[in-house]
């Protein structure tokens, strides 16, 4: 049956395939070189809601490049969200420049978001569809071929194992379920930026370390990742460098790798909190 319908049957991956040489996903592919190129540069960013209201982002700057992981730190609040919403160009912002690969999110805001997928904090999709309908409409989005969608669904399913409530509607998923739907359907299209808000919340612990391996492997590929997260166990584990935000303020940027190279005892936790007692 046509996919693109969505009434196509489950195309369930040949037993003993593993996710990562399901090609033409990409995992099976040559990798390029990692150059280390600029995928994301965010300049003296600001963002309020109102003119009358307090900023909730304050002059915060980063970079990603190829092959790395950064994550946003702070509490609940601290303006996480925001920047990564201003960084998708789901939100217009004050002051400041963002570039993805090159392209302008104000002025050339399609060709930046070709370059992205995002998983959003409140896992937003279209509940009246079930779940291939919404892979196949992102598919469709990003005019990527039903022969190529098919191949990335079967590998992308090894990694999440939704199974056969793919076919249900996103209404009846749990929290969980529309977490991995979500996640699917922001990779069909395999993205050089996968961006990610709280990416870990309500998913099992399998599913947790299987999307931790794949994030990794996915920026060796040559892709970058950003996610925000107050899970410090998380960031430590995850992220080549993180910045920290507090109050909408960035307040430091720290180099995860060099960090735990020069000191392996390093309690992220203390560092967190004692930055969260100045005030």
């Amino acid at each position: 049956m046509d996919g693109r319908n969505g009434t196509m049957g489950w195309p369930y991956m040949p037993m003993g395939t593993s996710v990562y040489t399901a090609a033409p996903y990409g995992y099976g592919m040559p990798q390029p070189a990692r150059t280390g190129e600029e995928v994301v540069r965010v300049t003296g960013l600001y963002k309020r809601y109102s003119k009358k209201a307090d900023w909730a982002v304050t002059n915060v700057n980063f970079t990603c490049r190829e092959g790395e992981i950064v994550g946003l730190l702070g509490h609940n609040g601290a303006g996480k969200s925001t920047t990564l919403k201003c960084l998708e160009g789901m939100l217009p912002f004050e002051r400041g420049e963002i570039t993805i690969a090159g392209y302008d999110i104000r002025k050339q805001a399609e060709q930046a978001k070709q370059q992205m997928g995002f998983v959003t904090d409140n896992h937003a999709t279209f509940v009246k569809m079930t779940g291939l309908q919404y892979i196949n409409f992102m598919a469709d989005v990003y005019e990527v071929s039903t022969k190529l969608r098919e191949a990335r669904l079967n590998a992308l399913e090894k990694i999440f194992q939704l199974g056969k409530p793919i076919e249900n509607l996103i209404s009846s998923y749990s929290h969980g379920m529309r977490q991995k739907i979500c996640m699917m359907g922001s990779l069909i299209h395999h993205p050089k930026l996968w961006i990610l808000d709280e990416p870990m919340t309500g998913l099992d612990p399998r599913t947790m370390k299987a999307v931790s391996t794949f994030m990794h492997r996915y920026v060796a590929a040559g892709n970058s990742i950003i996610f925000s997260s107050h899970a410090l166990n998380t960031v430590a584990k995850l992220c080549d460098r993180v910045v920290l935000i507090r109050k909408g303020e960035q307040v430091d940027e720290l180099n995860v790798k060099q960090i735990y190279a020069s000191n392996p005892n390093f309690d992220f936790e203390e560092y967190f909190l004692r930055n969260e007692r100045e005030e």
